[in-house]
């Protein structure tokens, strides 16, 4: 039977927030962002278990005291997502199978819902390689110059907003994280590590209030819609 380990790269310092620790750790609805993330990912029925990946100087980490329905894992993270997820994986790379599954998930996207990671897991089971969740683009797109002038508009019939959850097989992801530390250039996500080995991952489309808590203004976005669940 398969094994889905939910990764959560966590390394970051989140400097666009403007805020005296990492955006992970901020409050949101009574709790932290962390906390909110990884109980989504626990109250997942086929996550067997989490591997979270903490930056080497981590200082807020040890003042929470969350309790899981599944066991966690902390590792050390790297330099940047690629060399983060990679270690998260690498952690467990023995107790891994050929059948088994990584699902990748943003420390900072709290608002994801349950039943949207099970909805990945259901569409990307029969695929060669696995998925991700995204969104259509629906914004009017410019590709601009390097004087910031407008060179042209971009048809957005085929452009996608790629989200987390990302799904993949364990042993593919594994070999496309290990190529991607080596060159990690162009790998902002593990999608882009698949398609640098030549997979072409599923499209599953999610929700766009699975929002990732960049800009200030995005906690209040997601208080909202924490608000909206609980009402």
């Amino acid at each position: 039977m398969s094994e889905y380990w939910a990764i959560v790269p966590a390394a970051g310092v989140g400097s666009r927030m403007q805020s005296d620790r990492p955006k992970q750790y901020l409050p949101l609805a009574g709790k932290t962002v962390i906390q909110h993330t990884l109980e989504k990912l626990a109250a997942v029925p086929q996550v067997t278990g989490i591997v979270m990946a903490l930056g080497a100087d981590d200082a807020y980490w040890d003042e929470l005291k969350i309790k899981l329905s599944k066991p966690l894992k902390i590792v050390e993270g790297g330099k940047d997502r690629v060399h983060s997820v990679f270690n998260a994986v690498s952690s467990i790379a023995d107790a891994l199978n050929e059948d088994d599954w990584l699902l990748v998930h943003d420390a900072a996207r709290p608002c994801v819902q349950v039943k949207d990671i099970i909805q990945l897991i259901e569409a990307v089971s029969e695929h060669e390689c696995g998925g991700l969740m995204a969104v259509p683009a629906s914004d009017t797109l410019k590709m601009s110059n390097d004087r910031q002038y407008v060179e042209k508009t971009i048809d957005r019939s085929r452009i996608w907003h790629a989200l987390t959850p990302q799904c993949f097989r364990a042993p593919l992801l594994l070999e496309a994280l290990k190529k991607g530390i080596k060159h990690p250039q162009g790998i902002t996500d593990e999608s882009s590590a698949m398609e640098a080995m030549g997979y072409q991952p599923l499209l599953v489309e999610g929700r766009s209030d699975n929002v990732k808590i960049t800009r200030p203004e995005d906690i209040a976005l997601a208080e909202f819609y924490f608000q909206r669940e609980d009402s």
